[in-house]
């Protein structure tokens, strides 16, 4: 996908009140549905069956995505979601809902040291490993499991230039380019989530 830091993906539903401000959605930001941005050019999303029965997550969630840049730098965005039914008969103003389990991001410049950042190397496969944290959920029997990757996450997430500056926060509006993002699943690059499944 192609990312853009002039048409960033927001972090929240548009518009985006003042976080205290009056009117502020931001305080039930974290549940908020994802459809707001599934259907971005630049969102990528991997979607399993749906569930034939419950599935109950419980520890610590680790994403280790095999990823490239065609810039010198990048962010990368993992959410775990949680699919409701396309119908769900328990609620239908959740039919479809996708509802964020949890959510994070790397700046790529750190994956080998967060004291020493170093640039990326252009079209390079690289191992990024985030960590989603700790969460006790249970996907439940016709849901399905979703991960979508996104390199903007703005204005939670300060907007990237993706092409490498010692200090993001003197970067130049000049700085800022696009970049295209690949993300690599297959035999030798095989991104893939850690889930610490209990047993029924």
């Amino acid at each position: 996908y192609s990312s853009d830091p002039a048409k960033p993906v927001p972090y929240r539903s548009l518009p985006i009140e003042a976080t205290y401000g009056p009117g502020s959605r931001w305080r039930p930001w974290q549940v908020e549905d994802q459809r707001f941005v599934y259907s971005r050019p630049d969102v990528i999303s991997f979607q399993m069956d749906k569930l034939t029965e419950p599935l109950t997550v419980t520890g610590k969630v680790t994403a280790h995505l095999f990823a490239s840049t065609s810039g010198t730098d990048a962010d990368w965005i993992v959410k775990l979601i949680d699919v409701y039914p396309d119908f769900d008969t328990a609620s239908l103003t959740m039919s479809g809902y996708q509802f964020p389990v949890a959510m994070e991001v790397f700046r790529g410049r750190f994956r080998k040291s967060f004291s020493n950042p170093s640039p990326l190397i252009p079209g390079k496969p690289e191992e990024f490993v985030i960590d989603l944290h700790d969460i006790n959920h249970r996907f439940k029997p016709g849901h399905r499991i979703m991960i979508q990757v996104q390199s903007s996450w703005f204005p939670l997430i300060d907007r990237n230039p993706q092409q490498w500056v010692p200090n993001i926060f003197e970067a130049r509006e000049s700085d800022f380019k696009k970049a295209t993002q690949t993300i690599y699943c297959n035999k030798q690059f095989a991104s893939y989530i850690e889930l610490p499944v209990m047993k029924e």
